[in-house]
């Protein structure tokens, strides 16, 4: 059954001013949602990214440059991901519109690509 990766794009403004009990009654939504996929045998993996933490690297004439990132500037973050497993898009569409996540930025969905060895 192919795997399926949510990623979830965020703009980290949108959680600012959320309290701590607000933040709490969002993230048991995730659990929630998270133990429902596990509970049908669609759920691979799941976390949530540290904010304002990572690394990017790029290669401009053949040297490598690492960039510390993502801010909190930034427009859009990849705040965490969901891997699941599903029949094909349309049913990992229809998985998809139950994650919490549409309610405060954008699911982007895509089909990995198994690479044998």
């Amino acid at each position: 059954m192919p795997h399926y990766m949510l990623l979830l794009h965020e703009n980290p403004v949108v959680f600012a001013d959320v309290s701590p009990s607000e933040m709490q009654a969002i993230i048991q939504r995730y659990a929630a949602w998270a133990t429902k996929l596990a509970t049908e045998g669609r759920l691979v993996s799941s976390s949530k990214l540290q904010d304002e933490t990572g690394r990017s690297l790029r290669t401009a004439n053949g040297r490598i440059t690492v960039t510390e990132g993502p801010y909190t500037e930034a427009r859009e973050v990849i705040g965490g991901y969901f891997m699941i497993k599903a029949d094909n898009y349309d049913h990992a569409v229809e998985l998809s519109q139950g994650c919490p996540h549409i309610d405060f930025g954008v699911v982007e969905i895509r089909q990995t690509d198994p690479v044998s060895s």
